[in-house]
């Protein structure tokens, strides 16, 4: 018989397991995509999961042509509002925003996000120490000023009191563009206070980035943080780990097991495939006749990704480009002949 060998418990891959400071996802890289100026990701709300029935259409396969169960993830996407845009510049020390070109009045569930929106100081103005750089304040300075720029990206914000399951106020974020400055320059000022898409961005059968808050479950011990195997039930503790450190040297490592924070952190899955991206009338093949549970019918575009997403119901779901596309044969598929919600095809 071998001898068992498990010489530690529980993953450090994520570390400092803490609170996510914002429960809206935001994304700090992109790839680089070829062709014309579009956004480069996208926000949803999570509805539930589902499993629907497709022929496989992977070749060589064990499944090929034969049908398959795919658990499904339905992503509510409305349409995001495009309030303003913003110039960034580069230096050594990275990124930082230039100026910033906004709407003159936003939506009344946007102004509870922010609510200070174009509003006037209070401070006085100084009038001794004056500025000698200016800053854009139109889009055409951001063409003059084009030589001190690096990109483009939109300002926008949700508008989830067009679903059903109840939320109002709207999260505020940005959209990073593809192309070259002119086309970002160019798109910027064709979208500048119009309605953005799903369908602007993703496609079927498309790689993604999904990027979520996962669900909380508040201070944990180290056997449901860690999975540390526990004690006999004689032992003097059940539920701990036997040592965290020796006597000499007198420090407790990172690799040791301890109780923390359990769960609402930030996490993103890579490579995720996007089966359908439908529109706000195809609702009916997926919504259940008494709605999903815990959120309601979906009324607007939506899109059905393979596999789990991190988060909870209603959770706001961040959606990128791939930043390293590596396209495989899951879940190539033909046309879907059954969805467990409603029993028919898509």
């Amino acid at each position: 018989m071998t001898r068992r060998h498990a010489p530690r418990r529980g993953s450090i891959s994520h570390r400092p397991r803490v609170r996510a400071r914002r429960e809206t996802p935001s994304f700090s890289s992109f790839p680089q995509v070829k062709g014309p100026a579009k956004p480069l990701n996208f926000f949803g709300y999570k509805v539930a999961m589902v499993h629907l029935v497709a022929k496989s259409m992977h070749e060589k396969g064990r499944m090929q042509k034969l049908e398959m169960q795919i658990p499904t993830t339905v992503i509510e996407c409305p349409p995001m509002h495009v309030y303003g845009v913003r110039a960034y510049a580069k230096d050594p020390y990275g990124l930082h925003a230039m100026g910033e070109v906004t709407i003159d009045k936003l939506d009344k569930h946007a102004l509870e996000r922010n609510q200070n929106f174009k509003k006037k100081s209070d401070h006085k103005k100084n009038t001794k120490n004056t500025r000698t750089v200016s800053t854009p304040t139109t889009l055409e300075d951001f063409v003059t000023k084009k030589a001190e720029l690096h990109s483009i990206r939109l300002l926008v914000h949700t508008q989830p009191e067009k679903t059903n399951f109840g939320k109002k106020k709207a999260e505020m974020t940005e959209l990073a563009l593809s192309g070259t400055l002119d086309e970002q320059l160019n798109y910027a000022k064709e979208k500048f206070g119009k309605m953005i898409t799903i369908h602007d961005v993703f496609k079927d059968g498309s790689l993604i980035d999904v990027k979520g808050v996962t669900r909380g479950f508040g201070f944990g011990g180290v056997v449901a943080r860690a999975g540390v195997k526990t004690f006999r039930p004689k032992a003097k503790y059940i539920r701990t780990v036997g040592s965290i450190s020796p006597l000499r040297p007198g420090t407790v490592q990172f690799t040791v097991a301890r109780p923390g924070q359990l769960g609402y952190h930030n996490r993103t899955e890579f490579n995720k495939k996007i089966l359908k991206v439908l529109n706000a009338q195809d609702a009916a093949k997926i919504n259940p006749k008494s709605g999903f549970e815990h959120y309601g019918v979906v009324q607007n575009d939506y899109i059905l990704v393979a596999g789990s997403v991190p988060g909870p119901i209603k959770r706001l779901i961040g959606l990128r480009e791939p930043v390293r596309a590596e396209e495989s044969g899951h879940y190539k598929i033909g046309p879907v002949t059954y969805v467990s919600t409603t029993g028919g095809a898509l």
